[in-house]
């Protein structure tokens, strides 16, 4: 990756930090989150410098430790009493505006398609059209919870599609990769996300980007049943 221009990296690291950052907002502060994600964080960065993603060979992918753990501990949060906590204390109009961190993102991933690092079904010209939530998402946070005039269906389809277009990227990231099971891009597979910091990508800002849509629609639906 010794060939990429200087300035695609820090959008990368920006892009994380500010990721972390709002969702440091919008859980009020709670110190047990930022240290689990920066511990994780150093923990990926060691792996990724180390090459330990570049073996391709395997199955499981070793890219599946990127990641299956933030998913799983997404997953306990609904299930135990301290998650919920959390989840229902958590401030849904900083979780919306979150979502903007999708715009750098998804400008990274053009770039890096531009110097041969992904391949173009990975970006807005291909199949991914992830750079949508990051674009509405200012007008959801200041139409939905600012001005109250999105209701609470609009809200709840909103953070739907936008958790299928994160899917998609996420599934056409996985089967464009050199993996045993690839299916897309063979004249250009996915290889960026194997080195640092591009691995923030599938284990910060995208587990991150799917917890605040799902503790948005939580809120919502629990909102949408109370008498």
């Amino acid at each position: 990756m010794e060939h990429l221009p200087l300035y695609i990296k820090p959008i990368f690291i920006l892009s994380t930090l500010l990721t972390i950052l709002l969702l440091y907002k919008a859980t009020r502060y709670s110190k047990p989150i930022i240290i689990v994600i920066v511990l994780w964080l150093v923990i990926q960065s060691i792996l990724s410098l180390s090459g330990f993603y570049t073996v391709t060979s395997g199955i499981p992918p070793r890219f599946a430790i990127l990641l299956f753990p933030p998913v799983i501990l997404i997953a306990l949060c609904f299930f135990t009493s301290k998650g919920k906590t959390v989840m229902d204390r958590s401030d849904v109009k900083i979780l919306t505006l979150l979502h903007t961190v999708r715009i750098p993102v998804e400008l990274g991933l053009y770039a890096l398609y531009l110097h041969h690092a992904v391949p173009e079904i990975m970006t807005f010209e291909g199949r991914n059209f992830d750079i949508l939530c990051g674009l509405t998402a200012p007008f959801v946070y200041y139409f939905g919870y600012i001005r109250n005039v999105l209701s609470r269906n609009i809200l709840i389809v909103w953070n739907m599609v936008c958790l299928l277009l994160l899917a998609n990227i996420v599934l056409t990231a996985v089967l464009s990769a050199p993996f045993a099971f690839q299916q897309f891009a063979f004249d250009q597979p996915n290889i960026a996300l194997a080195y640092f910091p591009f691995a923030w990508l599938p284990c910060c800002i995208v587990p991150i980007v799917l917890f605040a849509h799902l503790v948005s629609l939580r809120r919502l639906f629990i909102a949408s049943v109370k008498p």
